[in-house]
């Protein structure tokens, strides 16, 4: 059984991996200023509400709490256009405040760190499915700030030794098939809640953020993959790295892409109503297709997706949406 720490444990993926971690056995301390994030969702463990930015803070948190074997950091700013509008804030809830909470890691010899990463660290890829060497060209600060502290984690490990992962999520979807934990940002700005409240008159009509994609229908083509699965790869990756595995950037998806239209006629079948859908210009920084070559995450640690279908992704979330 590991001792853990994860920051940003009270949101939506955070949540879900934390739940994840707790059936497999190891214990775990949370923080999270409650910013995005929801008390209610952490269940079993200390909640401790403070930023991971003050350096104060984590350094009583590791001596009160520690020693911590593993970390696991969600904590971050994640929305792709606000990022565009404010992305000095961006830098500064996601690179220094990265800075400050591996600081005090490589302080207590915190031997195994996972992080959240993001697909947005490939910008327009020149190649589908996208492989990991691809190359690097985000275009938000969103992205740039994922891949900046990755670089920190790659040049830590070479200098201190740190064994890490850094996890490119493509599009983390769905609920937890237990209940209890969905998505619920505020404001939410992801494609299946949106469209799920769409459809059932409870949200506005979807936005569709451009129509002439070069894709096969003219809407933008994501890998979808469900949060249970992702929250399962965060167990993966931290029990492998304390055991010796491989450190590195690896990609979390499915390898295989939908389009949004063809999202929202999966919310359709579920919900049993159309989805309303106001046209709307190409959002910035949004590439056309964003699908993974997921074989590298899949082989070193022995793992495969078991809920990232559409239907169940959808499904779940439906249930989810149904209950909040």
């Amino acid at each position: 059984m590991a001792r853990l720490l994860l920051t940003g444990g009270a949101g939506y993926v955070g949540a879900h991996a934390l739940r994840a971690l707790q059936r497999a056995g190891h214990s775990a301390v949370v923080i999270d200023d409650l910013r995005a994030g929801r008390a209610d969702f952490v269940s079993g463990a200390e909640l401790v509400r403070a930023d991971v930015s003050d350096a104060a803070v984590l350094a009583e948190l590791f001596r009160r709490h520690g020693p911590f074997d593993g970390v696991l950091h969600f904590a971050a700013s994640i929305e792709v256009a606000e990022s565009v509008a404010h992305p000095l804030a961006f830098y500064r809830n996601n690179v220094a405040a990265s800075l400050t909470l591996l600081e005090a890691c490589l302080a207590a010899h915190v031997s195994a760190f996972v992080f959240s990463s993001s697909a947005a660290v490939y910008g327009n890829p020149v190649q589908v499915p996208i492989l990991e060497d691809a190359a690097l060209a985000p275009l938000s600060p969103y992205g740039a700030s994922k891949l900046m502290v990755e670089r920190m984690l790659a040049d830590a490990a070479a200098a201190h030794g740190l064994h890490y992962a850094a996890l490119r999520y493509f599009n983390a979807s769905g609920a937890d098939p237990d209940g209890g934990l969905g998505e619920c940002h505020a404001p939410e700005t992801h494609l299946i809640p949106l469209a799920l409240r769409a459809a059932a008159g409870t949200g506005p009509p979807l936005r569709l953020f451009g129509s002439d994609w070069p894709t096969r229908d003219g809407s933008c083509e994501r890998d979808f993959v469900h949060v249970t699965d992702l929250a399962e790869a965060h167990v993966r990756a931290l029990e492998g790295l304390l055991a010796g595995g491989p450190s590195g950037a690896f990609n979390l998806g499915t390898g295989t892409g939908h389009s949004v239209r063809e999202v929202l006629a999966a919310v359709e079948r579920s919900v049993g109503r159309p989805v309303p859908v106001e046209p709307s210009g190409r959002r910035p920084g949004d590439p056309a297709v964003l699908v993974a070559d997921p074989s590298r995450f899949r082989r070193a640690y022995d793992f495969i997706p078991r809920l990232s279908d559409l239907a169940t992704i959808v499904a779940t979330a439906w249930e989810f949406e149904k209950r909040r």
